[in-house]
């Protein structure tokens, strides 16, 4: 016997929260943290264009890390901030899928990136008087690239995957944004395939990065230790310190989420945790880098001085 369903041609998002109470102290919480989060992003990525000492492989890279950051942050943040003053949350099928894929190809590029950034502080400290050597323009060029394809190769297959299943009746997304989780929670199709293809390449790319990551780190820790001078590995942690944070803080929060069965989430514990890793993430970055790293503070002060000296002459 067939039943009647009807195509879901557009989802209500029920936001991060229900209680009308919270929502205008939420939304002006998020609207200052995702302003911050485009100062601090555009900032950085300025700041290494016109500073010419930080046109180095570690600041193009950060600069790329600063630009995903912007990328995901705000294929999220501004509908979010609607769902707590709009009557209507609603997204089309379409921007549910647009969004998806969009803030997939971000997140993805973003875990490999900060494998890149290991890779190139490993080579930095291992091979100082060779590492411009080690790390031409080119070589740095075609590691991002590599990133980015990762991200759109993923987002591609997850997004393909997700959005050509079946979804009727319920259009209701308990969530803030289009994740997976909630999404499949309203597939009326089999989902069994998807989780555990969902599963098994969330898995390799996010152990895949993370193990370079790791590798690399063991590497530094060793040429670190070879340092006679206690300064000289002082110096050389500090330069590890701002990625190392940037590192654990990411993939701390996208193990928690991505890692474990579908069977496990817990919608209420899993907002408050992709807060964290979608807004939250993009706004700290910039300030770890910047607060903990005198380069950037260094440029900052110069383009600072510059701009007051300009206004005199």
């Amino acid at each position: 016997m067939e039943q009647n369903h009807t195509v879901v041609t557009e989802f209500f998002l029920v936001g991060f929260t229900d209680h009308p109470e919270l929502k205008v102290p939420l939304f002006i919480m998020f609207l200052v943290i995702y302003i911050t989060t485009l100062v601090g992003n555009l900032g950085i990525i300025i700041l290494i264009r016109v500073d010419a000492q930080l046109h180095t492989p570690m600041y193009f890279f950060l600069s790329n890390l600063s630009l995903v950051d912007l990328g995901y942050s705000t294929a999220i943040a501004p509908k979010m901030l609607m769902t707590f003053i709009a009557r209507n949350n609603t997204l089309s099928f379409t921007g549910c899928t647009v969004q998806f894929f969009v803030f997939c190809v971000f997140v993805t590029t973003e875990g490999s990136l900060l494998a890149v950034m290991a890779y190139d502080r490993f080579t930095a400290i291992s091979n100082p008087l060779l590492y411009l050597i080690v790390m031409p323009t080119k070589h740095c060029v075609a590691l991002v690239i590599g990133a980015y394809l990762c991200g759109l190769v993923n987002a591609a297959v997850h997004t393909a995957l997700i959005f050509g299943l079946s979804f009727c009746n319920s259009n209701v997304i308990n969530h803030f944004f289009c994740d997976t989780p909630p999404i499949l929670k309203l597939s009326c199709s089999n989902t069994h395939i998807t989780d555990i293809v969902h599963f098994i390449m969330s898995t390799v790319i996010a152990l895949t990065t993370f193990l370079i990551i790791l590798v690399s780190y063991m590497y530094i820790l060793l040429a670190i230790l070879k340092l006679h001078s206690t300064q000289e590995r002082r110096k050389a942690f500090s330069t590890c310190a701002s990625h190392l944070t940037a590192v654990i803080i990411f993939y701390g929060t996208i193990i928690f989420m991505y890692l474990r069965p579908s069977s496990s989430f817990s919608m209420d514990q899993d907002k408050i945790v992709s807060v964290f890793y979608t807004v939250v993430i993009p706004m700290l970055n910039p300030l770890i880098y910047s607060l903990r790293n005198k380069d950037v503070k260094n440029a900052f002060s110069r383009i600072a001085k510059r701009m007051v000296l300009s206004q005199y002459i």
